[in-house]
């Protein structure tokens, strides 16, 4: 199933009609935006090149939570938000806006780092620990899990596309691994690197955050290139996106540890070593969380962050590592356009 998304740029919420020409959607005072929702589970908000989030963060949760140094972070459509503990049983998650959590999922002593989770609600997530087993916890489910796959390294970065398809990544191998999740098949398939480690188009140095689009088009944080790299479909020569060897280079990472697209496809990256949160646009890339130089723990400052994620408002949380917590940023201009969902 697929929903149809219309924004429109009017501020009135009701269309009086809607005439299709051409492949574009309009009313009689206003064009409207299209957009196919292919039943993603994240978040991917429309922002414009105005809009700015709030230089100080909420704490919505610390150690006596989450535990210490908590690594990463999922927010669903209707913004559950999801956060294994690192250095404790268990997958913490919060409904409806709940300020503690509403469930704990029993991980039985396993350390989980990076979550992906499905739109039926399937948690998939990804170890250190070996033999390095990328698990599902299902939804109706409590505290049980089954084994879909066995990296052969710290598994650091964990994705599922539209396709159904596991991505995982095999950090300290320098690769990326991808499993159909329809198929009964045990195969595992090199989507990205040469499990050897070097700064070559087709290779990775330390893979940690993914990202797959709509078009199938792979993003891997390249840790230590300090680059994040574009792999089309089928292709095992990487395009250099952002950071060091890109086309028109605007901006230099330190150690990027993950990369998410918001609905145009514009870049933001946790830049670690620069404790920090950038952003792409229309005129390159700019600093939009931890912009103060340097690491700490004051309100509008990140130390160590590993991982960062939407709600469906355009807020952006970001796990801070060394400061063991998680930090809500909230977006400033938070007008989201009028929009109207239609299922197909």
């Amino acid at each position: 199933m697929f929903s149809l998304v219309i924004y429109s740029s009017r501020k009135e919420s009701n269309i009086i009609a809607v005439n299709i020409s051409n492949g574009i959607f309009t009313d009689r005072l206003s064009i409207l935006y299209i957009v196919f929702d292919l039943d993603i589970s994240y978040n991917q908000p429309k922002f414009d090149s105005f809009t700015v989030w709030n230089s100080n963060g909420i704490t919505i949760a610390n150690s006596s939570i989450v535990g210490t140094l908590p690594y990463s972070i999922f927010i669903s459509r209707n913004n559950t938000i999801y956060i294994p503990g690192r250095n404790i049983d268990g997958i913490y998650i919060w409904m409806n806006d709940s300020i503690n959590p509403t469930k704990k999922i029993n991980t039985n002593r396993q350390i989980q780092f990076s979550i992906f989770v499905t739109s039926n609600g399937d948690i998939y997530t990804g170890s250190i620990n070996s033999p390095f087993p990328i698990n599902r916890w299902l939804s109706n489910e409590t505290n049980t899990s089954a084994t879909i796959a066995y990296s052969d390294g710290d598994s650091l970065g964990i994705f599922i596309d539209i396709n159904n398809t596991l991505y995982f990544s095999a950090t300290d191998k320098h690769k990326v691994l991808s499993k159909s999740l329809s198929s009964s098949s045990n195969i595992l398939t090199i989507v990205a690197g040469t499990g050897v480690a070097g700064n070559a188009p087709n290779m990775l140095n330390r893979a940690f955050g993914l990202f797959v689009d709509v078009n199938f088009d792979l993003y891997v944080a390249d840790f230590g290139n300090n680059r994040v790299q574009l792999f089309r479909q089928g292709q095992q020569n990487a395009i250099t996106v952002a950071g060091s060897g890109s086309l028109n280079q605007t901006i230099t990472l330190n150690h990027p540890i993950h990369a998410v697209l918001d609905m145009d496809k514009y870049l933001f990256i946790v830049d670690q070593y620069n404790h920090r949160i950038v952003r792409s646009g229309p005129n390159g890339f700019c600093c939009i969380i931890g912009c103060t130089g340097s690491s700490g723990s004051a309100l509008n400052e990140l130390n160590w962050p590993t991982s960062m994620a939407f709600d469906s408002f355009g807020n952006i949380y970001v796990v801070d590592e060394e400061n063991h917590r998680i930090q809500k940023f909230l977006r400033l201009n938070n007008t989201l356009s009028k929009h109207v969902r239609i299922l197909v």
